[in-house]
Order: structure tokens, then sequence, then C-alpha cells
């Protein structure tokens, strides 16, 4: 039977969401308006607006359903989301806010002085924001299927829509006031369920399974498949099952091995305990360098520091954003292994990204209680997409507004979120199967192999060269963004070519830094003549009050 409150409460958070942007309408007057909110939004409320953006669908949905496939190693992506921002605040938050910047291609003209070191800097700014954006609205079809039997395109066209008319209507301004009420609502979406699953398991007075034993089926069960496997299963005989296969099992069944999945207890429970030796320890260390230093580099999280008055409160700012994050954190991690014990079938089916959305049903029952859980947890995943596909079409938006239609005006912002809005959307009608987290995952490193290496030297050596710059973006950021396509749209790999395409960033990163220092050093002569002021301005106090140098 189609649960009743699902609609109800995913129409609630959507109206109030547009209720809350045309609010911020009623403020946003200016160009300053639009891109940085005019650079008066406070520390605190910064941070949650912060949190509400940077908790998309991967955080909400992609590591509960990485941690039930894969077990502990998928612990690094939580770590390493939260812990980004210590990177940023030690590194890049203070002197970045200093900097006068409206953008990050607006950051490479003040600290460099090159144009055509900008104009690169916007194609990533835009692939990125694109790349980001596809996972987000693939994520709002997919859970509006699961929980309503809706169409696939439903969901996304709702999320896109909603967004471009926010966006477009109030800019930094409206988005702030949302994507800040939507931290509170995500959060309180995720830690209610959560709270009554774990008093369910422990009302079971024997548990017919815990996450440390092999997952089995509570109950008679029939599956769809949804992506092509192979099935061992219990007599050790092997099964090829294919999109549309259906499978039944007995109550009391043990789930069958799933290839590339962690279902028996030594694969998930311990490190690499399913991976291919040398190839499975790289790409651990490449996903914790991936998401430590792409969160500096990520166009959507960095123009919200660009809001703060100063250096000092994009500091708190950080300081408070890494609580607020480092909390959330902690449930997703309790639905991917309750998932091991009510919801043992996502395994099988494929669709373990839905796993956050079916637990309450599976764990309360159909009951009320059930149901109303099922339904705020919904509301939530609603509010990660429509809160994160805000802050990334904003930051496109203003780098196409200022850099591609060129007057970086009230109206061309309007004209470029239509824009940097239509693309992704027609993109994730067209791609419904991807990892959200891996996608996710791979514009994190695309992100630490192109701007993290850019505004770390940018704003720490004075011997930075235009030249130096672009070459280490080129090598750096064009390397991982080859290998983010050869893995989503290229045949599939084994060995070390699949280690070294599906997590780039141990080798894409160390090549960006090379090379930009390398060429740096060779062009030594194209050192900008008044870095001096602008690494003054940069590292100054605020209490000096040294002006801005933005070029728009």
């Amino acid at each position: 039977m189609p649960n009743q409150y699902v609609v109800p409460a995913i129409v609630a958070v959507t109206l109030l969401t547009v209720a809350i942007g045309f609010y911020g309408l009623k403020l946003a007057r200016t160009t300053s308006d639009f891109l940085v909110a005019s650079r008066t939004v406070s520390p605190t409320w910064n941070a949650a607006a912060i949190g509400g953006e940077y908790l998309s669908a991967a955080s909400f949905l992609g590591i509960a359903g990485l941690i039930l496939r894969d077990g502990v190693d998928m612990l690094w992506y939580p770590v390493g989301f939260a812990a980004g921002y210590l990177a940023l605040l030690l590194f890049v938050a203070a002197p970045l806010r200093r900097s006068g910047a409206f953008t990050l291609p607006d950051f490479c003209e003040v600290r460099l002085g090159s144009r055509r070191l900008r104009a690169l800097a916007t194609v990533f700014v835009i692939f990125i924001g694109w790349f980001y954006l596809v996972p987000q609205l693939q994520g709002a079809g997919l859970t509006l299927q699961t929980v309503t039997g809706a169409a696939y395109p439903v969901g996304a066209l709702v999320v896109a829509g909603v967004v471009i008319a926010n966006v477009a209507l109030g800019g930094m301004r409206a988005i702030t006031l949302v994507q800040a009420f939507q931290y509170w609502l995500k959060l309180t979406a995720l830690a209610v369920p959560a709270i009554f699953l774990a008093l369910q398991w422990q009302a079971d007075a024997r548990p017919p399974v815990t996450p440390l034993d092999g997952p089995v089926f509570r109950t008679e069960t029939t599956v769809v498949v949804s992506d092509a496997a192979t099935l061992t299963l219990p007599d050790g005989r092997t099964r090829e099952v294919h999109p549309g296969d259906e499978l039944s099992f007995a109550a009391g069944d043990p789930v069958p091995g799933v290839s590339g999945a962690a279902t028996d207890a030594a694969g998930w429970l311990l490190p690499n305990g399913a991976g291919d030796g040398d190839g499975a320890i790289f790409g651990t260390y490449s996903l914790i360098l991936a998401t430590f230093l792409g969160t500096m580099g990520l166009p959507h999280v960095l123009v919200r520091f660009y809001t703060n008055p100063d250096g000092a409160a994009a500091r708190r700012t950080t300081l408070v954003v890494l609580a607020l994050v480092g909390a959330f954190y902690l449930l997703p991690t309790v639905y991917g292994v309750l998932g091991r014990i009510y919801t043992p079938q996502l395994l099988v089916t494929g669709q373990t990204d839905a796993v956050v959305v079916l637990l309450p049903g599976a764990a309360l029952g159909d009951g009320t209680t059930g149901r109303l859980l099922t339904a705020l947890v919904s509301a939530g995943a609603f509010a990660a997409f429509l809160s994160t596909s805000s802050g990334l079409l904003t930051s496109v938006a203003g780098v196409i507004s200022t850099d591609v239609l060129g007057d970086g005006s009230v109206r061309s912002f309007r004209l470029a979120t239509v824009i940097a809005g239509v693309v992704p959307a027609v993109l994730a009608l067209n791609v419904s199967g991807l990892d959200i987290s891996q996608v996710v995952g791979l514009a994190f490193a695309v992100a630490a192999s192109s701007f993290c290496p850019l505004l770390v030297l940018g704003i720490w050596w004075r011997g930075l060269t235009d030249l130096g710059a672009a070459a280490g973006v080129l090598a750096g950021g064009g390397a991982a963004v080859g290998a983010v396509l050869v893995t989503v749209l290229g045949p599939p790999l084994t060995g070390w070519p699949a280690a070294l395409t599906a997590q780039p960033a141990a080798w894409t990163v160390p090549l960006a830094f090379t090379v930009m220092i390398a060429v740096s050093l060779a062009t030594r002569r194209r050192v900008p003549v008044d870095v001096g002021s602008t690494m003054l301005r940069l590292h100054a106090p605020d209490a000096l009050r040294l002006p801005g140098k933005a070029t728009v």
C-alpha cells in the first residue's frame, strides 16, 4: 500500500523552500546581493547554510548505502568530508575572504592578473558544478520513485524547477535562508528515525541477525534486480543475474554473495577485506586525499566564505561548520549498519542508495509510526537535493554571469541560472544508474586536483605565476577529468588501471602541485609586480581593513 504521508511531506518541504526563497527575494536587489549576499551573513547563520549546502545526496543517501554494501572501508567518506573543513580553516578561509573576490575565477585574476587563467578557472567551475549537480537530481528522482512509485524524471524535474526559480529570483540572499533551514531539517530527518530504529533493534528479544553476522532475509522476499551481477549461492554455485530478473527467498535464507559487495562478515568488517591488495589500499588513500583536499576546491563551498563580513568571521564560520557537519555524519553510519539487518534485499537489487528511505518501514513495519518516519526521511532527502542544488547552481550561475555572459548584472545572473540548471537536468534524465557517492567522490577528486593547488600556492607562495597555475590546473585537473570520464563512460577496467581511474587523487593532486611549482619557477619573471601588496592584503589582520581588489 502506498505511504499516504510521503507526498504531503515532500510537498510541504518544497513549498517551504519556495516560500523562504520568496521572502529572501525582498532582500535581493543588487549584483552583490545575488553573488555574495553583500557580505553581511553572520558566522553562525552562514555555518548552518554551509551545512545545508554541503550535506548533499551523497551524504544523506549515498554514505549509508556504501556502508551497507562495502562496510567499514566506506567510513573514510564521512571522515574525509568533515575533515576537509579543517584544511579549509587552516589554509584558505580567511585569506580567501580578504581577497575581496566574488567568485573563484575572480580570485584567479585578483591574485595573478590573468584573464586567460580566469577563463580556465571558469571552465573547471562549470564542469565541477554540473558534475556535482547531476547526482543531486538523480537522487531526487530515485527517492520519489522509491517511496511513491512516480516516474524517475518527476523528482529530478521538480528539484531542478524549484532551485532554478529560487536562485534566479533571490540569488545568494534567498538561498542562505533556505539552506540554513534545510540543514536543521536534514539533521532532524535522520536523527529522529535513528532513535526509533535503535530502540526497535534493542526491543527485539532475539534480533534475527546482528551487524557482525552475514545478512539473512527476515521474511519471505521477492526482489527485482536493478544491476547486472554475479551471485554466489549458499551451496557455492554462481548465477548471473540481469536487470529485471525476479528472485525469491524464504525467511531465514542467507543473502547470497553479490559481486562488488561485501556480504560476508569478514569483507564487511575488515579494511580492504574484499579488496584486491595494493590496488585497494591505493584507492583508500586516494579517497582520503580527495575528500580532505577536495573540500577547499569546491566552488559552491568557497563562494559561501565570500559572504562573511571579514576573514575572522570566515574562520569562525568554519569552526561552527566542523561541529555541525561532524554531528550529522554520525547518523548515516547507523542507517548503513542497521540496513544489513532490516533491508538486506538491497544488496541483491543493487539499490543500496535507497536504504535511508526504506529502512524505517522495513524495521518498524507498515504501521503509522513506520509510515510517518519514512515520510520524514523522504522530506529530509528532498531538502538535501534542494539545498545542495541551490548552492551549486548559484556558484555556476555566478561565473557564467560574470565570465561568459559578461556584464554580471542581475538580469544576466537570472539568465545564467536558467542555463546552469537546464543542462544538468537534461543529463540527469538520461543517466539514472550512476552510483551517487562515487560520482560525488570523483567531483571531489577534480576539485582537489585543480583548485586546491591553485588556492594553497596562490595564498601561501609568492612565486606562483599565471602560466604555472594554468599548467598545474590543466595537468592535475585535466588528468582527473579524464579519469572521471573513463570511470563514468568507459568500459569496465580491472587491476591497477581500474584503481588509478576510479580514485585518481593520489596521483593527480601531486601532479598538479609539481607542475604548478616547476612551471612557475621556469617563468618566475611573470610573477605579478604587485604580489607584495596582494599577499599583504590576504594575510594582514582584519583590524587593518586593507581594501580588497575585486574585479566585478
